[in-house]
Formats: structure tokens, C-alpha cells, sequence
């Protein structure tokens, strides 16, 4: 099952139109300074290709969680000069992104030229979807364009609203991230395998269950396995488990083995005494974890087991590590398998799609997060579209293309 089909920028000729801009310039700061310029890179391709196809590019974003009304310490005055830095042009600043001062900015913006407004969420309607906050928006516009796939999940006036009340389209980076999901699990090449890790089984049943009826083969790792194994009767020491979910732990088993899901548990840890970094460690198998001991990676027949599903797969899903990545040694199984992702995919064997906030995190520090196909940096919808949900912002493309084309 494809995903239904939207406009993307190749249906646009933006010359002498002012293109309203969705973008998730919400970055990182810290004592002013911005951390993480990922997003504002990732950016620059789709308001470039605008501006030099002489379209008058009005950029929007939230940024924060200001509540609606004015936070000065949350205005987004200083992304324009990070963004002006990013494209190699001048940004012009608005300081609102509906009303007079907004229209007028607007007004004088000449082909070609970019103009960043002020954070949405000042203003209450955004989180509500306000129809007045998104026609306020739509009169700055004749073309609305989502390269915001990060804040798609969120039915607000900015990613939702406005997209019908003008004609919508996709950006290049709204329209890399739909196609990186649908070859993951919209319309894969098989054998698909999903790696899923992180603490908890509770955070993951949406996503588990959903994709034990799209993949091939589900691994499970991070603590949520010990979950899982401690729900098989597996004596699990001090490790950290959920010893509520036992039950639901079963019956996801049960449920993929159903849906002709197979389902690869660990069958090795690596144990120790205390989490700190660098402490005596052992490996034990599943059935031999000592009981004054935890757990925190999987060891290194997992791993190598993992690793030989991969070489049969032509799809892979990540979201989360296999162990406590960030506290060495318990970043092994994780560094190993991405290794191996890395390999597979350069060879051209393997297109390989990870997403979610740990999971960037512990391919970064893999060193493999370049070499994948794709890695999405979205959250929260990247992982809502994992679990099987209708993200709002994508719905709204979607009947665009289907109202203009049918």
C-alpha cells in the first residue's frame, strides 16, 4: 500500500508568487546561542530553489512552547540570521505572522527575496487550528508550501489550517521524508526488518503492534527485551523491566506470530553490577543473568544474529538502541549492528531508514548516520508514523493533490 499521492515543488512555478513557507526552525538554544543547526540545513534546498525560481518566500515556525502570547525570549528574530547565514542571503524579520505588520513586510518583498515571520505559536489559534489564524496566514499567500514534516503529527493553523485554504505542496524535505517512509513500510522491498529498542515496552505498543503486521522480522532490544524475556520466564537479576506488561508482552509474541511476524529476542547480555561507565561486565545467556546483576546491552551472539538477518533483508526500520548506548561498554551491540548497516547499505544491498530521538543520537555516535538511506530527525512523527496514525499536516497535502488533480 502506497501512500496517496501530493504536489511537490516540480508542480510549482513560483515566479512573482508569495509562497508561504512551513518550516520547523524550532532548534536547539542554549544562552542564546543555537546548538543544532541540522534543521536550518536541511532547509536551505527548498527556500533556495524558491527564491532562485523568483518566488517571495515568507517563512513560519513555532519555536518553543510560548502559549500563545508574546515570550520575547522566544521570538524567532535571531533564526533569520542564522537562516540569512545558511542561504547566503539576506532574511527579512516581520515582527507578527498574521496583521499589519505581517501584510506589509509581505508587501514589499520582490522576487526572489526571503522573509521569516514571527513565531505562530504567540498567538493562542495555532495549537487550537484556528480558522482565523490560518485565513490571517492565507493573505499572505498564493502558494502554501510543508517542509515541516517534524510538526506534521500536530493538527495546528500553521501545518493544517492553511493548507486548504490555499493551493499546498510539499517541500524537498517534506517530500524526502514521505519517500523514505514509504519505502520503509508503505510499500518495501522484502524482507523488511525492524529493529526497535529504548526503556519501555508501555511507550512502544502502538509502534510494536503495528509493526509486527508490516515487517518480516522484528528484532527487540534496549530494556524493553528484558521485558519481554522476564515475560518468558527468564529470571532478569536487577535488571530494569516492566514487570506490569508481562501479559501484553506475551500477547504482542503471540499477535506477530500470527501475522507470520518473526520475532528475534536477545540470546546473550551483557550484565553488570552497577551503571557507570566502564564497570566489570559480563556475558551471560538469557536464561543466566546472576540476580544481584542488570542488564544493559544485548551480547554478542544477538548482535551477530541480528546482523545475519540483515544480510537477507532489502528493507530495514530502526527506532532505538540496543543498549544503554551512551555509557560505554553498553554501546557495543549498537555500534556493531550499525556497522553493518553502514556496510550493506553502501553496498547497496540494504536501504536503511532511522528515526527517533535516541536513535539519531546512537547512529551519530556509530559514526553511520551519514551512510544510511535516510535518517529522520522528526520525533515525534516520525515514531506516530511508525505506530500506523494519520498525521494531519500530511492528510492536508494529500487532499490538495486530490482536490486539484480529481
Amino acid at each position: 500500500m502506497g501512500m496517496p499521492a501530493f504536489l511537490t515543488l516540480d508542480d510549482l512555478d513560483p515566479r512573482g508568487k508569495r509562497v508561504l513557507l512551513r518550516a520547523d526552525l524550532n532548534l536547539p538554544v542554549r544562552d542564546g546561542q543555537i546548538t543544532d543547526r541540522t534543521r536550518i540545513e536541511r532547509l536551505v534546498p527548498t527556500i533556495l530553489e524558491l527564491a532562485e525560481k523568483g518566488g517571495r518566500v515568507v517563512v513560519c515556525s513555532h519555536f518553543d512552547r510560548p502559549k500563545g502570547k508574546r515570550v520575547p525570549e522566544m521570538s524567532l528574530r535571531p533564526m533569520a540570521a542564522a537562516l540569512a547565514q545558511a542561504l547566503g542571503r539576506p532574511v527579512g524579520f516581520a515582527e507578527d505572522c498574521i496583521g499589519e505588520a505581517a501584510e506589509a513586510a509581505v508587501a514589499k518583498l520582490a522576487d526572489g527575496e526571503v522573509l521569516l515571520l514571527e513565531n505562530t505559536r504567540f498567538h493562542a489559534g495555532e495549537e487550537k487550528n484556528d480558522p482565523a489564524l490560518a485565513a490571517g496566514l492565507a493573505k499572505l499567500a498564493d502558494a502554501y508550501v510543508n517542509d515541516a514534516f517534524s510538526a506534521a503529527h500536530r493538527a495546528h493553523a500553521s501545518t493544517e489550517g492553511v493548507a486548504h485554504l490555499v493551493p499546498a505542496y510539499a517541500g524537498r524535505l517534506m517530500q524526502a521524508e514521505l519517500e523514505a517512509l514509504d519505502a520503509a513500510l508503505g510499500n518495501p522491498a522484502r524482507p523488511v526488518v525492524a529493529i526497535v529498542g529504548g526503556a519501555k515496552v508501555s511507550t512502544k505498543l502502538d509502534l510494536l503492534g503495528n509493526l509486527s503486521k508490516r515487517v518480516d522480522v522484528l528484532v527487540i532490544g534496549g530494556a524493553m527485551a528484558n521485558t519481554f524475556l522476564a515475560a518468558q520466564g527468564h529470571g532478569m537479576g536487577r535488571s530494569l523491566q516492566e514487570a506490569e506488561m508481562h501479559d501484553t508482552a506475551r500477547r504482542i509474541l503471540e499477535e506477530a506470530q500470527g501475522a507470520g511476524c518473526d520475532i528475534l529476542l536477545p540470546s546473550d547480555l551483557v550484565v553488570a553490577a552497577e551503571f557507570k561507565p566502564n564497570p566489570a561486565t559480563q556475558t551471560v545467556p538469557v536464561d543466566g543473568v546472576p540476580a544481584e546483576m542488570m542488564a544493559l546491552d544485548v551480547g554478542p551472539d544477538t548482535a551477530a544474529a541480528v546482523e545475519a538477518r540483515l544480510r537477507q533483508a532489502s528493507t530495514l526500520v530502526w527506532n532505538g538502541p540496543f543498549g544503554a548506548f551512551e555509557t560505554p561498554p553498553f554501546d557495543a551491540a549498537t555500534v556493531a549492528v550499525a556497522a553493518t548497516v553502514g556496510a550493506l547499505t553502501t553496498a547497496g544491498g540494504l536501504k536503511s531508514i532511522g528515526g527517533g530521538g535516541d536513535t539519531v543520537a546512537a547512529l551519530r555516535h556509530a559514526g553511520v548516520a551519514e551512510r544510511m538511506t535516510y535518517v529522520s530527525t522528526a520525533g515525534g512523527a516520525f515514531l506516530e508514523w511508525l505506530e500506523g496514525k494519520t498525521l494531519p499536516g500530511v492528510a492536508a497535502l494529500q487532499s490538495a493533490a486530490q482536490s486539484k488533480t480529481g
